[in-house]
Parts: structure tokens; sequence; C-alpha cells
């Protein structure tokens, strides 16, 4: 058992998984200037299974947290602390729920269109 979470492996994929794919996501969106329905639904089920790995690994670095000698360790994963830990994961759900939903109402709403122009009068 190491002595502290800080140095797993475990603490390290939260790290990755918390800022540094959200962020690249987000700053290729912001970047790019036309998108496909595709792209953005894959960008959104990306942040849901972001969200959902970050909820697993906080989990984890929990229970090890509670395991190990270090104060630190207790004072970020196993205590009241942590529960701003989950607030990441929460966006990153709310959002990637809120571009699968965009990408759907928009395929939605075109095929009512098009039954429309198909159906006149129905």
């Amino acid at each position: 058992m190491n002595a502290s979470v800080f140095v797993e492996l475990r603490f390290w994929l939260l790290v990755i998984f918390s800022l540094v794919l959200p962020a690249g996501i987000y700053a290729a969106l912001l970047r790019i200037r036309a998108i496909s329905r595709k792209a953005v639904l894959c960008f959104g089920i990306a942040l849901v299974l972001i969200a959902g790995v970050d909820v697993y690994l906080l989990q984890s670095m929990a229970a090890l947290a509670r395991q190990t000698l270090s104060a630190a360790d207790d004072a970020v994963f196993a205590s009241e602390v942590s529960i701003a830990l989950y607030v990441l994961p929460a966006v990153f759900g709310g959002i990637g729920v809120n571009l699968i939903s965009h990408v759907l109402l928009h395929h939605l709403t075109q095929a009512e269109r098009r039954f429309e122009r198909e159906h006149p009068g129905e």
C-alpha cells in the first residue's frame, strides 16, 4: 500500500479525465467553425462517458484514501471537500447530454419538415 493516493495511477487518470480530456474537447468545439451532427454527437457521448469514468475514479480514490495514512488524502477524497470534486463530472455529463439532445432535436425537426413536405395536409 502506498503512503498517498496522489502517487497512484488512478489519481493521474482522474486528472486526465477531469481536466485534460474535457479541456481538449471544449477547445476543439470552440475552434471548429463548421461541424457535422455526427461529430457533435460523438463529442456529447464522449463527455457523458468521461463523466462516468470520473465518478468511478472519484469513488475508487475515496475508498483508497480511507486505507492510507496520509491526512491529505482524507482531506481531499474522504471528506466533505470531495463533494466539490463531483461538480466537474456533473457539468461534463450535463453538457454532453445537452449536445446529444441538440442533435436529436435537430434531427427530429428535420424529419417533421420532410414528412410535412411529403404528406401535405396531414
